[in-house]
């Protein structure tokens, strides 16, 4: 009887261990399978685009009359926009996570957690939304040369959808500082900021610098609020106030379906979905590297 039991449970895990490998495989032959898409569709676009024309021309117009393929327009929309998100979310963050950390109490730890997560669940077309008719409205007060559709109020309110991931995971990474760093620190004399700023953030820094490439990642590959608020216009250029095009924005405009099958301009899609993809698969390797280096120095 006992025999049975024993040989009916490791029946049991190893028919658990076995959907868990197929779960497991599953999303590893689906990232293959979209590599595998991104390659094939963007070596057709690549047989009538020359990589000097890709990398080397400023204009990108693909669905004019005349066309160009530089991709350093669609670059630079992304990295304008993802800069400001950045710029606003990076300091903002932080300091949530320091004062979440050292500073509230439980009970506000309780209530200003929930409402950061709250911020983090709301759909980003309600962002786009807000950043085209609240946000830039609310700038022009104060700069009335800005655009309806500028990169200003588009990364400034992605800068609002990121925050909560940069404080969230930024406090992680503080709250697992070892306590005995923070005693030893008193002991020494050192205040609570010295402490702070002496002590726990560079041993957090590994965990603080992985929230901040991830929010990069998060930033550059957003779609509905610069498709909405930052113009569709595939400029170079980096002043906040004029409109742009990121490369997310452009393939939400060939996906509506006026851009016949198999063309050159449906070809596009794929090669700057493929520069997408690389930059994102950047920034998340180097998040990587960053969190495991740290990790080695602290351990």
């Amino acid at each position: 009887m006992f025999s049975f039991a024993r040989s009916s449970r490791t029946v049991g895990e190893k028919a658990i261990e076995a959907f868990l490998l197929a779960c497991g495989a599953l999303s590893i032959f689906t990232t293959i399978g979209i590599i595998l898409v991104l390659v094939v569709e963007s070596a057709l676009f690549f047989e009538n685009v020359s990589l000097s024309q890709f990398f080397f021309d400023t204009e990108w117009t693909p669905l004019f009359m005349e066309k160009h393929f530089g991709i350093w327009p669609l670059i630079c929309g992304t990295v304008l926009t993802s800069v400001i998100a950045l710029t606003l979310s990076v300091p903002a963050g932080l300091i949530i996570a320091i004062y979440l950390s050292e500073f509230a109490s439980e009970r506000s730890r309780k209530i200003i957690k929930p409402v950061l997560e709250i911020l983090a669940g709301i759909p980003t077309i309600v962002y786009g939304y807000f950043a085209l008719l609240f946000i830039t409205p609310l700038l022009q007060l104060f700069l009335p040369a800005l655009g309806s559709f500028n990169a200003l109020s588009a990364g400034l309110v992605m800068g609002i959808m990121v925050l909560p991931m940069v404080a969230s995971l930024s406090e992680d990474a503080i709250y697992t500082v070892p306590q005995n760093l923070r005693e030893g620190a008193y002991a020494l004399g050192a205040s609570k900021l010295q402490m702070i700023f002496g002590g726990v953030l560079p041993a957090a820094i590994g965990g603080i610098t992985a929230a901040f490439i991830l929010a990069a990642s998060r930033a550059v590959g957003e779609t509905m609020i610069v498709a909405i608020a930052a113009g569709q216009q595939p400029l170079l250029h980096f002043n906040p106030l004029q409109p742009v095009e990121t490369m997310t924005a452009y393939i939400v405009q060939v996906s509506l379906g006026d851009t016949p099958h198999g063309t050159i301009e449906y070809h596009t899609l794929f090669a700057v979905a493929m520069m997408l993809f690389l930059l994102t698969l950047t920034l998340n390797m180097a998040s990587m590297a960053v969190r495991d280096r740290f990790k080695r120095m602290f351990r």
